[in-house]
């Protein structure tokens, strides 16, 4: 009996969730420009995460799991993780979502070309086809010269660039510490990060009663978006999870126009289709190369 349907049905309820997540959080953030800044949103963000990760912890007796080892490395990854997200912050205060989304999407491009660099992983042809692809997709997003380039634009085109890095320290840490441990010393590190940036200035922005639930459905959205997505990987090929992911881009266009009136660029989503073209065309040459790994009985079980 084939029982893939079901578990692609299953991928696609969980990257539902992903997708409203992301999109949630992206509404967020918008409405929380007007009352605080990027790094009083990071510290408030961190701040909730705390306590979830601290109750799922102890909901599961994981405490154990979690150790100071390496916190070098956790501090670079998170203050890679930290730059990245108060530049997506902005850039979502700035210009129009589809944008920030699209840009967004470029992230496993630089991935792809950063990789070999910082993790001695090997360049393919099939790797520079597709970062050669999401580029040409990011010069139709932009248009450079045919429209200004604005900071928001660069704020989310690098925002992009570190989060690929951040994904690359993660694998990293990955080999030394379990995810529980990962996701304590991100939330305790940007919220001390966030503290400090945020005060420096002598002035923190409490929370009001508007700005409050947003500031909770920040800390929420970011945690259950990348959990989506983690439960969607484990129970379905990455070529099908992607397709999925994309959706979040017209999703957010469409959302943008009912709240905030924005217009739905054609250029941007051309652009994002093209970034996604250069993605799907590397996830699936990947993909079949592991599978082309596997011994033939094992497949067939």
């Amino acid at each position: 009996m084939d029982t893939s349907k079901p578990q692609i049905g299953k991928a696609a309820l969980w990257m539902t969730g992903a997708i409203a997540s992301f999109s949630s959080m992206a509404v967020a953030g918008r409405e929380l420009s007007v009352t605080h800044d990027t790094f009083e949103i990071m510290f408030y963000r961190s701040l909730v995460g705390i306590c979830v990760v601290s109750l799922v912890l102890t909901l599961t007796q994981k405490w154990h799991q979690v150790s100071a080892d390496r916190l070098g490395l956790h501090g670079i990854r998170n203050l890679l993780h930290f730059t990245g997200q108060n530049l997506w912050f902005y850039a979502v205060s700035v210009i129009p979502l589809a944008q920030v989304f699209a840009l967004e999407f470029t992230q496993p491009i630089w991935v792809i070309l950063l990789s070999p660099l910082l993790l001695g992983e090997r360049l393919t042809t099939v790797r520079v086809m597709s970062a050669l692809i999401g580029f040409a997709g990011i010069l139709i997003v932009t248009r450079p010269g045919a429209a200004p380039l604005s900071t928001g634009l660069l704020a989310a085109g690098l925002s992009a660039i570190f989060f690929a890095l951040t994904t690359i320290s993660t694998k990293t840490l990955t080999r030394f510490a379990s995810i529980g441990c990962i996701m304590f010393w991100l939330t305790v590190m940007q919220a001390i990060l966030g503290f400090i940036a945020a005060g420096i200035d002598g002035q923190i922005a409490l929370p009001t009663a508007k700005s409050a639930p947003f500031l909770l459905l920040v800390g929420l959205a970011g945690l259950l978006a990348h959990y989506c997505i983690t439960n969607a990987l484990a129970i379905a090929p990455a070529t099908v999870v992607v397709p999925f992911d994309f959706a979040r881009l017209p999703a957010i266009a469409v959302i943008g126009m009912i709240l905030y009136h924005e217009p739905l660029d054609h250029w941007t989503l051309l652009g994002a289709a093209v970034i996604f073209s250069g993605i799907f065309l590397n996830v699936h040459a990947e993909n079949r190369n592991s599978l082309a790994t596997v011994p033939r009985q094992t497949r067939q079980k």
